[in-house]
Order: C-alpha cells, then sequence, then structure tokens
C-alpha cells in the first residue's frame, strides 16, 4: 500500500524556487500516477499538476504551466514538484497524492476525489 510523506516546503521570498518531495515508503509509486495538490487557508484543495505512472505525461493547472515541473523517480519511490519564480498567492499547503487506476483521460488527474491515498502536506509560505 502506498505510503505518502511530503517534504521540502518553507518560506521563501517572491521570485524564488522550492522543489517539493514526496516518498511513497511503500515503495508502490511505480503502479500509481501521482498529482500534487494544494490548499490555501479558507480555499478548497486545488489541482497543481501529476504525472503519469512512466512519466509519459505530466499536467498542469493554466496558473503554474511555464514555472513548476513535475517529475518522478520511480526507482526512488519519489515525486518532486520543482516550483520556479514563487508568488504570494502560491502560498498554501502542498499534498502529494496517488491514484492507481487511469483510464488514459489526461484530465482525470486534475479530479482529487478518485486518488487513492494522500500525503499529510507540506507548507509553502511565498512573502511579497
Amino acid at each position: 500500500q502506498v505510503q505518502l510523506v511530503e517534504s521540502g516546503g518553507g518560506l521563501v521570498q517572491s521570485g524564488d524556487s522550492l522543489r517539493l518531495s514526496c516518498v511513497d515508503s511503500g515503495r508502490m509509486m511505480s503502479n500509481y500516477c501521482m498529482g500534487w495538490f494544494r490548499q490555501a487557508p479558507g480555499k478548497e484543495r486545488e489541482f497543481v499538476g501529476a504525472i503519469t505512472y512512466g512519466a509519459e505525461h505530466t499536467l498542469y493547472t493554466d496558473s503554474v504551466k511555464g514555472r513548476f515541473t513535475i517529475s518522478r523517480d520511480n526507482a526512488k519511490n519519489t515525486v518532486y514538484l520543482q516550483m520556479n519564480r514563487l508568488k504570494p498567492e502560491d502560498t498554501a499547503v502542498y499534498f502529494c497524492a496517488a491514484k492507481r487506476l487511469w483510464l488514459g483521460l489526461l484530465t482525470d488527474l486534475a479530479e482529487p476525489g478518485p486518488y487513492d491515498a494522500w500525503g499529510q502536506g507540506t507548507q509553502v509560505t511565498v512573502s511579497s
């Protein structure tokens, strides 16, 4: 069973970079598509990006395209979220999530409901 732990969050200034990591201690990550979501105070959880099983495809929400990059290393059971040119509106708790069954429609990965497992989240705060 996949068990996810995020790390790498912190307090940075606008324009800085951070790389988040999400490790699967259950060593099952290669069997899952992986997603990153975020939740700001008082707001609903929103999709950030996703990557398919072997990194064949990625999907990003419009607000992070060109700034954020998702990658994965299945040998290390780790998925990454490289965040560049951070903005104050990127401030949120960031969660990684794992989805076992994907039927091939990329936009399905943007829906939080069907994900099978979630990490506990890591806080990212961007000051202006």
